[in-house]
């Protein structure tokens, strides 16, 4: 009679669900708000704000689980691409979404 072996619920967990942390970064030195939103904060627009640097950079980090997310930035209200060279989509507005992937 054969007998199942069970993993310990432990071992079952992936490490591929472990969130890492993913830097944002716009450079706005005459800006009063910049926010980040996308498919990770169902593209709230008031949720995660950066903060603003001395030298006109603002930033945040962020924990993402694995996976393909879609963002934009909003500087004063206004929709801005990520001005580093990143993958960008179409969205249904006409215009580009960011993309990062996280393994």
């Amino acid at each position: 009679m054969k007998t199942k072996t069970r993993k310990p619920v432990a071992a079952v967990k992936s490490a591929s669900k472990i969130p890492t942390k993913v830097d944002f970064e716009f450079y706005a030195p005459s800006a009063s708000q910049v926010s980040l939103a996308g498919t990770f904060n169902k593209w709230s627009a008031d949720k995660d704000l950066l903060k603003r640097g001395p030298d006109g950079r603002w930033k945040l980090s962020l924990a993402l689980k694995p996976g393909r997310y879609e963002y934009r930035y909003s500087v004063d209200g206004n929709w801005q691409n990520d001005q580093r060279p990143v993958e960008c989509v179409p969205n249904a507005f006409g215009s580009w979404n960011c993309v990062v992937e996280v393994r």
